[in-house]
This record gives structure tokens, C-alpha cells and sequence, in this order.
């Protein structure tokens, strides 16, 4: 490689460090073999790595210059290429820049069968101003601290009982400090408590209390703009279980792809991530859930990473993608991963006890023990690193397992150095008498060896490299919503039907309602209101219909957005629709399913009770059902977001509804002035009387077999003083009802904690 004044290829002080722990990681690989080492222990170690952090933070640091570091890359086959920096906004201290290769827009992914398979990516210009656009994101964090708010339990002496006591705070990760670069797949590892899932979650910006240190993506700090670019793979697979492996795919293709692709481009990239994760003979078939039978374990969780992966995010992040699936499977998905990343994306997964051949597909690793580092860099180099400081197994082990038992201070069948041996008791057997004290004196050594010897080295790397200002700029721009707002709704509601659609209708819904209209036909059978007592019966029909369909559709939509409360908060992390679009999609999709059983009632209850037979008031009587409906149903769904937890919802649902359902005109007619406004706020008491006005009017007539003659029946006291006449007050109160408690609905929402 030449450098000539014209040459474009440049070595960078970055390289130089790239060099250098080459360098000394090769230098670990030789132990075993080379006696002579001067690393051979893990004091030369530190000193060493002292004086590379030494050189390359010093002016005269032979490094820096260009000749040098193209010296030591001349030995390496694969040297990067690098260019002038001169067009660039980089540290003016720094006299190059690595250049960043862009994602290409084809890319090979290893398959379900282990072959190369290759699938388009949907890169445009390169620019950034596009939603589909891919930008190379350099993931950095430097010295995150995070902590939790924790009570402290105390013993209360009167009531001889546990109580909640002070607040104290618990720090769960301690100055962990990395990076990841495009095209790298980067393993959190650790035990279980060690603060893997607290670290994913703050890296991709779901938590941001509690957090201090730096967490950048190209040197810019987290914003909303990132969201549509990076993808969230949970732990848990939050998939809608009534729908299948296809129809998942191709509403969060429709969702989420960018508006330059057509609709037919969309279902076509969902077929082809379909085949790329194995999942074409289960594509028919349902999610499911515990009590539903549908798709094994396995296939959700590639189903789950496919809704992500499908986007083509530049940065994707995986909590446990493995955890409960056999080898194989585990295999398939880490393959994927392994490839995606290669495809210049830059990808962080935490994982818990990978085998043999997973470990070694990983390109970077962080091993976490207590929330602390114990050691980042390379996956393939983890080993020799402990080897290096006298930290070998004695038996051939499985290097995750190695490496989780270092994490958790248990060193036994492991060979110590000379700092542990001394406090190592041996039993008669010639076993370790590792006690809870040597494992955390075992911690705190691999811990502050770590922070000696390679974490200046990995600190100054990080400190090192720089951004192109293209990609800066680029990741600050918001990316465009992947759908109108119009095709958000019209695809939400096509989902939201064929997911509630079974639930709504199922034939234990359908079997209560059909009993309970027939029970009520049977009661009220062959009604009328020709006497008082007759017209008394018949009013109170009308009142139970009004009471019933408030609390049926009440309770029903009461648990909706509880229920939907992971999944909201899931693609609502991600930006994938807006939320008025949801909501009234859901609105619309609840109430077409939820006409349907009403519907069913009042055919079989309104000619059973010989109600008005006239067809303009069986309308306006279904009518005075639909308004009814919808403004429980709001109602409901109104409790539900403002409670997010069902149990405090339906508790409060039921206050609410018995409180509406006595001041509704029926049980009481005076009510006192305290409480006299639950009245007006009652869905009961409007949609009474919308019930009443359009059974009766105002001349219609009444026990006309008395000898006075025929009695007005506006006059009725069984009416309940209940003006004849009108009806459009209130339907345009009940339609206001409606559309205010949604609008609450949204603004509960809206404030929703998205942490989950």
C-alpha cells in the first residue's frame, strides 16, 4: 500500500490501536507456547497496556505518524481503508478518519438450512433525508451508571407485619463502558442479576431514569428521530395470538416499510424475511398462546425477530432471543444475526449460556458480572485474556461456561493466580472450599484486573474514532412514517378485526347473549301497555335493555387496551403507526363487532315482548341501542387506559356503572343537590329516555277500560317524568359522551409509560 500526497488511503491513530491490540491479544495466544513471553503474567500485562495508553496519548507517540502505522498494518492481510479528513468535522488533534463502509444493498444471510441465501436490502441514496435509508450507526456508551429506586422493608411492631419503609437506591450496572461498530454483533453476557437487560434497555433508549454517563449512536445522543431506525427484539414474544405467522409479517411490513415502497413491494419483502427465517410451513397457522394451541416456541420467536428485521434496521437489539429453544433452533437465529450484522448493521444481544458454536460467532463480547465489566473485546480473544492472567480451566469446558463461572467468582476446576491461591482452603478431597467471601474477593480481582490492563486500551479506542459528519447528520433527521395516516387506519383496523374477532365472537359470548334475550323475551312475553300495571312492566323492560347494554359493552372494552398493553407499548417504541390511528381503528373494528350481538338481542327480544310494531320504531330503537353501545364502550375503554391494570379497572368500572345505573330515572326520582349531577353524567339516564320517547308519544292512549275513559299516557307516573316527544337532545348528548371519553382515552394514551 502506498501513500503517496495523492493517495486517498491513509492509516488512521485508530488503526495504529487496532494494531497494537492485535498486537498483544496475539501475544496472549502464545502463552502456552512461548515461555518467554513478556506478558507471561498478568503484572507485564498491566504494564504493558500502561504504556500503550501512554504512547498513544503522547505527542511524540511514534504511532501517530503515518509511516509507522502503515508499518503495522502492512503485517495485518486485511488493512482497512481510510481517507483525508480534511471534509469532515473530526477532532482537529485527529489528522485521520476510518471510513465506514455503506451497507450494500444486496446482502448474504446465512438461512434456515445453514446455505447462503441472499435477499434485496431496501437502501436508497444514501443520503438520509429517506425513510427507507440505512445509515452505519457506531453505537458508544462511556461510564454508565444505573439505579433503581428500591423500599426498604421494615418490621412494624404494632401490627407484628412487614411495612414499606424508607427508599434507598440500588445501582445496577456501575461504569460499564463500550462500543460496537457497523457490521459487529456484540454479546452481553453475564449471570443472571448482572444487569444485561438493564443495559439493553438503556442502550436503546427504552429507560432514561435513574441513568448517568454518555450513551451515543455517531456521537449523537438518543432522540425520537432514532426510533424508526433501530429495531427492539424483547424477551418475551408480544405477538397477537389470533393471528398467523403471515398475517403478523405482512401488517408490521405495511406498518413499518417506507412509503416509496408500493403495497405489493411490502407483502413481497414479508414472503421473502418468511423464507429467510425457515417459517414457510407454519405461515398459515395462528400464534397462539398458553390455552391456544399455534406455532411452537421456536418459530415465535423468529417470527418475532423477523417483524423486526424486516425493516432493515441500522441497529438492532436482541434481549435473550435464545433463552428456551434447543441448539438447533438457537443456531438458526444466531446465524441470522451473524449475517445481518455483516450486512454493515450494527447488532447487540444479550444472551445467557451460549454453546461452543454460537460464543464463537460472536464478534465483540461484555462480560457483566454484578453490574460491573469484567472483560469487553474481542469474543474469540475472551479466553486467552484470562489465560493471560493465570485464569485456565483444567478441564475442557464450554467457554461460555467458563467464562459465566469467572463472572460469578466460582473458579473451581480453574487454575488461580498467585493473588488467589493464598486465600484458597483445600478440603481432605482436594476440592474447593469456595465460600461466599472467596467468590466475591474472586469478583473484585477479575474486576480490577479488567479495569488495569484491557480497559485503558478499549477506553482510548473508543475515545479514538470518529464519525463521518454525513452520518451525523443523516441519523439526526426524523424518518417519514412508512404509511399515511388513512392507510394506518384502514390496515389497524383490518388487523384489529381479524385479532378481536374470535374473542368477541366466540360462542361463549354469543350463548350468553342468546340466553339472555331469551330469558327477557320469555319474561316479557306478549307485553303491552293497555293498564298501568302493564305500561309499569313494559317501562321497566325498556330500563334493563338501557342498563344491559351500558354494562355488557362496558366490561368488554374495559379490558382492551390493558390486555394491549405490551403490544401498544412495543410498536409504540418503535414509532410504528401514529396513535390516533390506532385508537380510532380500534374504536371502529370493536364497534362493527360489537353491533353484532346487540343485533341478535333485540330481534329476539323486541317481537317476544310485542314492543311497537312499527318498522321506524324498531330503527330508532336499534338506534337507541347502537348510541348506547359505543358511548359504554367508550366509557370502558376510557377506564381501561386511565388504569392500565384490570383488576383496578374493573373495580372501578363497576362503582362507575352503579352509580350511573341508580341515577338513571328508574330507582329514584328525587335525587339530592349534592349528588344530583351523577344525572347528568349517567349514560343510563339519556339513553332511558331515549328508550321511553321512542316506544311512546305524547297522544297515544291508555286505560281505556275505565269509566272515566281513555288516560293520556305522557301523564303516567310509571313513565318516571319522563318528557314524550323529541329524542335528538338526547342522541346528540349520548354522541358527545361517546366522543369525549375517547378523546380522554387518547390523552391517557398518550401519557402512558412506554418502559417495559
Amino acid at each position: 500500500m502506498n501513500c503517496g500526497a495523492n493517495d486517498v488511503e491513509h492509516a488512521s491513530a485508530t488503526d495504529a490501536h487496532d494494531a497494537c491490540y492485535d498486537h498483544l491479544q496475539a501475544s496472549h495466544k502464545s502463552l502456552e507456547r512461548n515461555p518467554s513471553n513478556p506478558y507471561k503474567d498478568q503484572n507485564s500485562l498491566a504494564e504493558e497496556s500502561d504504556r500503550l495508553y501512554d504512547k498513544t496519548n503522547s505527542a511524540s507517540n511514534p504511532l501517530r505518524s503515518e509511516d509507522d502505522c502503515l508499518l503495522h498494518l502492512q503485517k495485518d492481510a486485511s488493512a482497512v481503508k481510510c481517507k483525508d479528513v480534511s471534509s469532515t468535522n473530526c477532532d482537529p488533534h485527529q489528522s485521520l478518519v476510518l471510513e465506514i463502509e455503506e451497507p450494500s444493498s444486496t446482502s448474504e444471510y446465512i438461512n434456515h438450512n445453514g446455505n447462503i441465501a441472499r435477499h434485496r436490502m431496501h437502501n436508497d441514496a444514501g443520503d438520509g433525508k429517506d425513510g427507507a435509508n440505512v445509515i452505519p450507526i457506531t453505537l458508544k456508551f462511556v461510564d454508565v451508571t444505573y439505579s433503581v429506586s428500591i423500599s426498604k422493608r421494615q418490621w412494624s411492631r404494632k401490627t407484628s407485619s412487614p411495612c414499606r419503609g424508607a427508599m434507598e437506591k440500588k445501582e445496577i450496572l456501575h461504569s460499564v463502558t463500550g462500543y460496537v461498530l457497523p457490521g459487529e454483533l456484540l454479546a452481553l453476557m453475564g449471570p443472571s442479576g448482572s444487569g444485561k437487560t438493564s443495559l439493553i434497555n438503556l442502550l436503546s433508549g427504552r429507560k432514561s431514569a435513574d441513568k448517568a454517563g454518555a450513551i451515543t449512536y455517531n456521537d449523537v445522543p438518543y432522540s425520537s428521530a432514532l426510533k424508526r431506525r433501530m429495531g427492539f427484539v424483547m424477551q418475551d414474544d408480544i405477538l397477537h395470538s389470533h393471528l398467523t405467522v403471515l398475517e403478523t409479517l405482512q401488517y408490521a411490513a405495511l406498518l413499518r416499510l417506507p412509503g416509496s415502497l408500493s403495497k405489493a413491494d411490502k407483502l413481497c419483502r414479508a414472503m421473502e424475511v418468511i423464507s429467510l427465517l425457515g417459517l414457510e410451513s407454519c405461515k398459515d397457522t395462528i400464534i397462539g398462546e398458553p390455552f391456544l394451541h399455534g406455532i411452537s416456541g421456536g418459530e415465535r420467536k423468529r417470527v418475532s425477530v423477523g417483524c423486526e428485521i424486516l425493516t432493515d434496521p441500522s441497529l438492532l437489539f436482541l434481549d435473550e432471543p435464545t433463552s428456551g429453544l434447543d441448539s438447533t433452533i438457537a443456531l438458526r437465529i444466531v446465524q441470522i444475526l451473524h449475517g445481518f450484522s455483516k450486512a454493515g448493521r450494527s447488532v447487540v444481544t444479550t444472551i445467557h449460556q451460549p454453546s461452543s458454536r454460537l460464543f464463537y460467532m460472536f464478534d465483540k463480547l461484555i462480560l457483566l458480572s454484578e453490574g460491573r465489566i469484567v472483560y469487553f473485546g474481542e469474543a474469540h480473544a475472551a479466553m486467552d485474556y484470562f489465560s493471560s492472567i493465570q485464569l485456565r480451566p483444567l478441564i475442557g469446558m464450554n467457554p461460555a461456561d467458563f467464562l459465566l463461572d469467572l463472572a460469578n467468582g466460582n473458579l473451581a476446576d480453574m487454575s488461580l493466580p498467585v493473588e488467589l491461591e493464598c486465600k484458597v482452603s483445600y478440603a481432605k478431597n482436594d476440592t474447593f472450599n469456595l465460600s461466599s467471601q472467596f467468590q466475591i474477593e474472586a469478583k473484585e480481582y477479575i474486576t480490577h484486573t479488567y479495569a488495569k490492563t484491557l480497559q485503558p486500551i478499549e477506553r482510548n479506542r473508543l475515545l479514538t474514532l470518529c464519525i463521518p459528519s454525513k452520518h451525523k447528520d443523516g441519523i439526526s433527521r426524523k424518518r417519514k412514517w412508512g404509511s399515511s395516516w388513512w392507510l394506518q387506519f384502514q390496515y389497524l383496523c383490518m388487523r384489529s378485526f381479524k385479532a378481536q374477532r374470535h374473542e368477541i365472537l366466540s360462542w361463549l359470548r354469543t350463548v350468553q347473549v342468546l340466553a339472555s334475550a331469551l330469558i327477557v323475551g320469555s319474561l316479557w312475553l306478549h307485553s303491552s301497555a293497555s293498564t298501568y300495571e302493564q305500561l309499569a312492566d313494559q317501562i321497566g323492560l325498556l330500563f334493563f335493555m338501557s342498563s344491559f347494554w351500558t354494562f355488557f359493552p362496558l366490561f368488554q372494552a374495559i379490558v382492551t387496551f390493558p390486555s394491549e398493553k405490551a403490544i401498544l407499548a412495543k410498536e409504540r417504541a418503535s414509532d410504528m403507526y401514529r396513535l390516533s390511528a390506532y385508537l380510532i381503528a380500534r374504536t371502529v373494528s370493536d364497534v362493527v363487532l360489537d353491533l353484532c350481538l346487540p343485533t341478535l338481542f333485540l330481534f329476539i327480544v323486541y317481537f317476544m315482548a310485542s314492543l311497537q310494531q312499527s318498522a321506524a320504531t324498531f330503527l330508532l330503537t336499534f338506534l337507541t341501542i347502537f348510541l348506547t353501545t359505543i358511548t359504554a364502550q367508550a366509557l370502558g375503554s376510557t377506564i381501561g387506559a386511565a388504569m392500565m391494570d384490570v383488576k383496578k379497572a374493573i373495580v372501578l368500572g363497576a362503582v362507575t356503572l352503579l352509580a350511573f345505573m341508580l341515577a338513571g330515572g328508574f330507582f329514584v326520582q328525587h335525587l339530592p343537590r349534592f349528588i344530583a349531577w351523577v344525572r347528568y353524567v349517567s349514560i343510563n339516564f339519556y339513553s332511558f329516555m331515549l328508550f321511553v320517547k321512542v316506544q311512546y308519544g305524547k297522544e297515544q292512549k291508555y286505560n281505556c277500560q275505565k269509566p272515566s275513559g281513555c288516560e293520556s299516557i305522557a301523564a303516567s307516573p310509571a313513565l318516571h317524568n319522563v318528557p314524550l316527544g323529541g329524542g335528538a337532545p338526547e342522541a346528540m348528548i349520548l354522541i358527545a359522551m361517546a366522543v369525549g371519553y375517547h378523546f380522554l382515552a387518547y390523552i391517557f394514551l398518550r401519557h402512558m409509560k412506554l418502559n417495559l
